[in-house]
């Protein structure tokens, strides 16, 4: 396998995220170690809440969230995906599949050790974290699911499958022009530098190219199964379940049913609408993300 690294150069001066990274090591294979990245901000004494991003950002998509949770008091740990920011990015599309990101991640999370923690996912950001939680839901004391799913083989909106066929076809894989063209407001020329970052040339991309074709939405996919099985867990998950799914987002739009009806923490939970948040509702309402993080676990603990 071939890594590639981004130079920590690429990540100077990014706007409102002066945050000091983190790294750990995990062993994909003899010979083959990955570094993850993320940022952990807050009093460490404090309960973790795990923001997990999708495609194609990285932990910068959180720079206000976290920014939030500190000034309340709360621990933000926000980690860079195998492929994204400043996490190593193996260079084949063969080197990525759903089940070695849940992999990669769940070797992350025993590395870290991360406990009593309240989940917000978005994007691949939810597709990888609810496997964890299924995983290991002793590990998890809430969670927050915002425009995501965990699909298994029954189709999609025509918005995806119009991103799909996007995704595979482009010769040059725009992320600041995805990112800004999934957000209701214009994002600063700074702030698409910060997406393009991670990404000197296309070479690095392989992972970003990846991700819209591992989504099993068709029966016969790889991890159609697995994700029925993480789905038997959430069936029985008890724990406080919240939606917060935004008003704007044509490729989740209405995935929020689904959790409210089949996950059992779900039940009774004040549901919330993102009101002028796009499918990157991070980037278009960080404040409004922020308080309602901080809220649910004040009401839930």
């Amino acid at each position: 396998m071939q890594v590639l690294r981004t130079a920590e150069e690429r990540f100077a001066q990014l706007p409102d995220f002066a945050y000091a990274p983190h790294y750990s090591d995990i062993a994909h294979a003899p010979g083959v170690t990955l570094r993850i990245a993320h940022i952990d901000e807050g009093p460490r004494t404090a309960a973790p809440v795990l923001l997990l991003h999708g495609e194609p950002t990285w932990s910068f998509l959180y720079r206000k969230i976290i920014a939030g949770l500190v000034a309340k008091g709360r621990r933000a740990v926000a980690p860079d995906l195998i492929g994204f920011g400043r996490s190593d990015k193996p260079a084949a599309r063969e080197d990525y599949t759903f089940e070695r990101h849940v992999r990669w991640m769940t070797d992350w999370l025993d590395a870290t050790d991360l406990r009593d923690i309240t989940l917000f996912c978005q994007d691949w950001g939810g597709l990888i974290g609810l496997r964890l939680v299924a995983a290991m839901p002793e590990r998890f004391a809430r969670v927050i699911a915002a425009n995501t799913g965990l699909p298994t083989g029954h189709g999609a909106t025509p918005a995806f499958d119009a991103w799909l066929n996007f995704s595979q076809t482009t010769p040059i894989f725009p992320t600041s022009q995805i990112v800004n063209g999934g957000s209701v407001r214009e994002l600063t020329q700074a702030e698409r530098d910060a997406y393009d970052a991670p990404f000197p040339d296309e070479t690095y991309k392989a992972g970003a190219r990846a991700f819209p074709a591992l989504v099993p939405v068709r029966p016969e996919q790889a991890s159609v199964q697995e994700n029925l099985a993480a789905w038997g867990v959430l069936e029985r998950f008890e724990k406080p379940f919240l939606t917060a799914f935004s008003d704007n987002d044509p490729i989740t739009r209405g995935g929020e049913r689904v959790f409210q009806a089949r996950v059992p923490g779900a039940k009774d939970q004040p549901h919330v609408t993102i009101a002028g948040g796009g499918h990157f509702l991070q980037e278009d309402q960080p404040e409004q993300i922020a308080a309602l993080i901080d809220s649910f676990i004040a009401r839930t603990s």
